[in-house]
């Protein structure tokens, strides 16, 4: 018998409670039971009157809504408010009731605005999320997988304009300063004049310190600069579309949980911005750290190594052209402070240069009628000339670490962890570009999303197991 009965369903009032009508296997039942939420409360009431002012939203009910616009990757705030209006699973997570008008999509963007840019808020709240994964000896941090990925921007291609770009410190300038010098000293040289000097006294173009990235020039060169997000970054590497973005660096454990992060422009090279998340990173007992060969330079080696942490970066061709000797096959003899090409001649030490390079050159006169010449240089006055860096033992003890028994296994372990979250965030919370101008609302992005990822694996691990805290 034919039934027809969708408009009298319609019509129904039926006595119903909204905690019957979500299921008890939902994510965000799991995840509301998984952490206590009243922590808010204490981290912004200080940004509220106590005794002035109209009532304000539930703070809880204001940050758990763009809580779950990065949880579910739905694309911008609008549409997330949208969502929440019939959703009833969201509904019972904010503690609306199902006739309760939900709260206007700029409400977040004017409390955001009024109460919580400048502040660190957002990293306060990742942090106790990631806090709460301790508790339950979840996470190991002796070892910890460092990578970087980028996030388009909110800014059209086409609104830029040029500007000069500043010669940006870097972190290690100054101890690299004092060791050119002090090596310098120990050949016999007279120590490098400061930069300022050597201008003023008409110095060569030469004294620049190396610069990592083709994306950050020296002076008297210009950038691309937006003009719609002036704190993002030109960002082009191989064959990737070029467009403006931010960098996202970030670590995490063995088991996948997300430990630190830092935001960046996106043309700025990790090997730079390393040392801002390295200083998040402290005092988690850090053993060891595993990270791409972007990573792999001196610098970091001797930063690394020098607090204690193995570096495990993978290998690195020779960036030799095809037909010419590579540099391992030019034998350093440390006592005697020289190399031995493959003929079998001497390479003296010439000069330690700004960038940290000790330069060896070979005589001249004599490559002149070596059968190897046109395997070895192609310079006019048949001079070769073979660079290492004052940190050169740094690398080479790292290069000693790689090759240690089972480290091969334990690089592999990127693409479970560090590479599979950069997977995840990117197809499952929204993660390939964002809606929000800045680096600070970024900031907020990032932190909310990788929360939001921490949360979701401690609370299914904990409906699974029962675990308490310890």
């Amino acid at each position: 018998m034919l039934t027809e009965q969708t408009e009298r369903i319609r019509k129904q009032i039926q006595l119903v409670s909204i905690d019957d009508l979500v299921p008890q296997d939902h994510l965000l039942r799991i995840i509301d039971k998984a952490i206590d939420w009243s922590f808010i409360y204490d981290l912004v009431r200080d940004k509220y009157s106590s005794d002035n002012g109209r009532p304000s939203i539930d703070p809880v009910v204001l940050i758990k809504i763009p809580f779950i616009q990065y949880l579910y990757g739905i694309k911008s705030m609008r549409q997330t408010i949208k969502e929440i209006d019939v959703n009833i699973a969201y509904r019972w997570f904010l503690g609306l009731e199902l006739g309760e008008k939900v709260p206007h999509f700029t409400t977040f963007g004017k409390n955001y605005k009024r109460r919580f840019e400048g502040t660190d808020l957002f990293e306060q709240i990742f942090q106790h999320i990631l806090e709460e994964c301790y508790k339950f000896k979840l996470v190991d941090s002796t070892e910890v997988f460092v990578d970087a990925t980028h996030v388009k921007a909110r800014a059209n291609n086409k609104k830029m304009q040029r500007r000069i770009a500043k010669e940006e410190a870097l972190f290690y300038a100054e101890m690299l300063r004092k060791d050119i010098n002090a090596d310098r000293e120990a050949h016999g040289k007279k120590p490098l004049k400061d930069k300022d000097d050597d201008h003023h006294s008409g110095g060569g173009s030469n004294d620049k310190f190396e610069d990592f990235t083709d994306d950050i020039p020296l002076d008297g060169k210009t950038i691309k600069c937006s003009t719609t997000d002036p704190e993002s970054g030109w960002f082009r590497k191989g064959e990737h579309k070029h467009v403006f973005a931010y960098g996202i660096e970030t670590a995490c454990d063995k088991n996948g949980w997300i430990l630190g992060f830092t935001v960046n422009p996106g043309n700025e090279h990790d090997s730079r911005t390393f040392k801002g998340l390295y200083d998040k990173l402290q005092n988690i007992g850090m053993k060891r750290c595993v990270a791409d060969a972007g990573y792999k330079t001196p610098a970091i080696a001797k930063l690394l190594l020098d607090d204690g942490v193995d570096p495990l970066f993978p290998y690195k061709r020779p960036m030799t052209k095809d037909g010419f000797f590579k540099k391992y096959e030019y034998v350093y003899d440390e006592y005697n402070d020289c190399y031995i090409c493959p003929n079998n001649q001497v390479l003296k030490y010439c000069t330690t240069n700004r960038e940290g390079y000790r330069e060896y050159k070979s005589c001249g006169s004599t490559c002149e009628s070596c059968p190897y010449l046109s395997q070895c240089t192609a310079s006019k006055n048949h001079v070769k000339l073979v660079t290492r860096h004052v940190w050169e033992d740094y690398m080479e003890t790292c290069e000693d670490i790689r090759q240690t028994t089972g480290m091969k296994e334990v690089y592999s372990h990127r693409k479970e962890t560090i590479e599979r979250i950069f997977g995840t965030a990117k197809e499952n919370h929204g993660f390939r570009y964002t809606q929000m101008y800045g680096k600070a609302r970024m900031t907020m992005k990032v932190a909310l999303t990788y929360a939001a990822m921490n949360l979701k694996k401690l609370a299914k691990i904990k409906e699974e197991w029962g675990l308490q805290p310890t």
